[in-house]
């Protein structure tokens, strides 16, 4: 198979490479506003990265799910950045594997920077609930490292040789592991969403989260969930056959 590259035109790899920037630029001034706090209060930051990283596999699954189960590739924006990369990685996995740095990161970069710049925007001087602030701001930070780093998780457990330490890591359940991650690739790919580390594809699971809130879209909207699926599984299967 050869990469789809019909709908990933020019503009939007030059939109990526803007969020790229733009998401690298306001990381570093985040890390400077936050670093004399992160020192003075190491558990605080601690706590923040932990909890930030369950919340980036919530955020990782939440956003698999609208990719799979609503729109099209055609949509203005959101379907060549959302449900474009996610409907064609159904029809060829190793699709991503042959992605460069760009195209595998611009995307989550992008979705990440409202979080971005709302963690710039919360203040850090002392008073009341400053650790609460701080806190905050912590957690935004670390939350869209990960929610950047995800696809490059994603990426490396779709991949036929990933690094001795991502393979680790991968056994660990550190970050996501490719057995586990099968499990979503089985027709019709409407299970186990999360892709950071795995960690809550069971539980929500169990409660049937996506189920019901797939529900709740239909009675509000009329839409039903993965509607022309096989019609743009179909097309996105020519293309890349």
């Amino acid at each position: 198979m050869q990469d789809h590259r019909a709908g990933y035109s020019r503009a939007f790899r030059a939109v990526e490479i803007t969020s790229i920037t733009t998401f690298a630029a306001l990381l570093a001034w985040l890390a400077w506003r936050l670093a004399p706090h992160a020192r003075a209060a190491p558990l605080l930051l601690g706590l923040a990265m932990t909890c930030a990283y369950v919340a980036a596999d919530f955020v990782s699954g939440f956003v698999h799910w609208m990719g799979d189960t609503w729109g099209s590739p055609e949509l203005p924006l959101l379907g060549p950045a959302l449900v474009r990369p996610f409907r064609e990685h159904h029809v060829d996995p190793k699709a991503m594997t042959r992605h460069d740095f760009v195209e595998t990161n611009g995307a989550n970069c992008m979705i990440a920077l409202p979080a971005a710049v709302a963690s710039l925007l919360i203040p850090l001087d002392d008073g009341p609930w400053a650790a609460l602030r701080q806190f905050s701001a912590m957690f935004f930070g670390a939350l869209i490292v990960w929610v950047m780093a995800t696809n490059q998780i994603h990426k490396w457990a779709h991949a036929d040789a990933a690094p001795g330490v991502v393979r680790l890591l991968q056994r660990w359940r550190v970050i996501l592991n490719p057995v586990h991650h099968e499990q979503h690739h089985q027709s019709p790919f409407d299970r186990h969403y999360c892709i950071t580390t795995g960690w809550l594809n069971e539980p929500l699971a169990r409660v049937r989260f996506f189920r019901r809130l797939e529900r709740m879209v239909t009675m509000a909207t009329g839409l039903r969930p993965r509607e022309g699926e096989g019609a743009t599984a179909a097309a996105l299967g020519a293309r890349v056959s």
